[in-house]
């Protein structure tokens, strides 16, 4: 099964989406009710156009948008789908068969037009994404790719800045984390606060990060990413000063799990807290396993490890995982105040209060820590979580 979740991914490569070659012209009726000959042969201009745009975008755009673009430039190329069903074990061949057909009785005129409006919302969206990203009124510190970081005000702000990947959380961005928490512990801020650039806090991992990956190579791959994770989540434990989340949406996975580590927890009303693990045949980490029934109980502890229970932000400040929830209508004004008027108390007292308050836990912290990432390198090289995850890329693929 290794070998099938592996090829899933790696057929539906941005690549090969970018380096399909145009076929011959496409013969067109000579009666045609719905599009004169000049309006298609302005149609087929624009697909050519956005064939060429399509291989400039420099981001992925994920398995939905590009298995939309594989069955629109099938369909706008040979028509409706003509292919027999493949098997429901080939899970490639399934995915790709299963977005052509959907487009059932679409003309090939109309197919060429979705393309190249699709085609143009990517590009758009990206432009978009890097003209907020390099605005200077984000500031910003320009060593991150993945992350703002700011300090101001006595406080360093780390913000999550994928918002066209709802903030996931690839390697890269685990690394940057690392770098920018051990630079918030030696310079001059009183404590350091954590939020999320767009509509989401972060959607957790980035499941690309187990994608590319060849089958003799899995075991290598499953060790550095739970040495990276181990590492990750340590800077959380170690960090010396206070640590704030300021949750502005939607958490997901380690998101979630890390927030038993921090110090404060401030949340919008349109938060919620989700630790799908069970759903993708993984197991619980960020100390998780530890703190959350310290927090909450056992059997609520259970309700979102293992059987996958979303808390709406109410939910979990009632259970003890968020301090306080704002109106998302002014939610970053109440609490960056807030935070201000923390910010100017002494910072040594603050800084040797949370060490008096979590040093009796931190060793047990860092031995869960270590036993959470021994057997999450099992799991992912277990047949069942790579069932589960091809099951969420084809869930992903449906159109």
């Amino acid at each position: 099964m290794a070998a099938s979740a592996v090829k899933l991914v790696r057929s539906l490569c941005w690549r090969r989406i970018c380096e399909i070659r145009q076929v011959n012209p496409v013969s067109i009726p000579s009666v045609h009710l719905h599009m004169t000959a000049a309006a298609m042969q302005v149609a087929q201009k624009e697909f050519e156009k956005a064939q060429e745009q399509l291989k400039l975008l420099k981001n992925d755009p994920g398995n939905e948008a590009k298995l939309k673009l594989y069955a629109l430039f099938k369909q706008a190329t040979e028509g409706p789908c003509n292919s027999p069903k493949p098997g429901m074990l080939d899970f490639v061949k399934k995915a790709k068969w299963d977005a052509w057909n959907s487009l059932g009785n679409l003309s090939q005129d109309n197919a060429r037009q979705e393309y190249a409006k699709l085609v143009s919302s990517l590009v758009s969206a990206e432009s978009a994404v890097q003209k907020k990203a390099a605005s200077p009124e984000e500031g910003g510190d320009g060593r991150y790719e993945t992350l703002i970081v700011t300090t101001e005000n006595k406080i360093t702000k780390i913000m999550f800045n994928r918002p066209d990947k709802k903030n996931a959380i690839s390697h890269k961005m685990y690394r940057e984390i690392i770098n920018a928490l051990q630079e918030a512990a030696k310079n001059d801020c009183t404590f350091a606060v954590i939020t999320g650039n767009g509509e989401y806090y972060t959607s957790g991992n980035d499941l690309n990060n187990f994608s590319n990956i060849q089958p003799s190579e899995m075991k290598k791959a499953a060790k550095d990413g739970a040495e990276l994770l181990k590492e990750f989540v340590g800077s959380f434990i170690d960090f010396p000063k206070p640590l704030v989340a300021v949750v502005n949406g939607p958490a997901i996975g380690i998101s979630v799990t890390l927030l038993g580590l921090f110090d404060l927890v401030y949340a919008s009303d349109k938060a919620t807290f989700h630790t799908p693990f069970s759903q993708l045949g993984q197991s619980p980490e960020g100390c998780a396993s530890y703190v959350f029934p310290k927090i909450m109980g056992a059997a609520k502890a259970s309700e979102m490890l293992l059987f996958n229970k979303k808390l709406t932000a109410a939910e979990a400040c009632a259970l003890g995982l968020v301090n306080e929830v704002f109106p998302d209508s002014t939610f970053q004004k109440e609490v960056w105040a807030r935070l201000k008027a923390y910010a100017s108390l002494p910072k040594n007292s603050l800084a040797l209060s949370k060490q008096l308050v979590r040093s009796t836990e931190k060793e047990k912290l860092h031995a869960v820590n270590s036993r959470e990432c021994e057997l999450l390198t099992e799991r992912w090289l277990s047949d069942e979580c790579l069932n589960a995850l091809v099951s969420f890329f084809q869930r992903k693929s449906k159109m």
